[in-house]
């Protein structure tokens, strides 16, 4: 018997669509930094950071963009209701607090002497260090 095979696929695979889907997004800000918000209801407001997702670009952070999530009891002892989380916001809507002024600022990278790679703050050129 013949192997079906279908002519458009032959020899080649959607490599386009599997390159788009793991491709992540770069950032500097991690798991742990404590970040301003620029963007939103919750404009000015300052939290840390919970989880940096990279495939969609996003952060959450902690006590920011409160929703109500609707949550079903999963032992018997727990009860089921509407509980409050932060969900995911756009990285672009948010900054990271300079130590030593506590204002938001852009941030530069360093390689140091031993080759260790470092953050650096624009405004005021301190190191920020990672808390994870």
């Amino acid at each position: 018997m013949r192997i079906l095979t279908h002519r458009k696929t032959r020899g080649q695979k959607n490599v386009t669509r599997h390159a788009r889907n793991a491709e992540r997004v770069e950032t500097k800000i991690t798991k742990g930094d404590t970040v301003r918000i620029m963007r939103g209801d919750d404009k000015g407001k300052e939290g840390t950071v919970l989880r940096v997702h990279l495939k969609s670009g996003r952060v959450t952070v902690e006590g920011i963009n409160i929703v109500k999530k609707h949550r079903r009891a999963r032992t018997a002892e727990e009860t089921s209701g509407i509980i409050d989380m932060p969900a995911p916001m756009a990285l672009s809507n948010v900054m990271l607090i300079d130590p030593k002024s506590g204002a938001p600022t852009r941030v530069r990278a360093r390689i140091d002497a031993d080759g260790t790679k470092e953050r650096i703050s624009a405004k005021s050129g301190q190191s920020i260090p990672r808390t994870r």
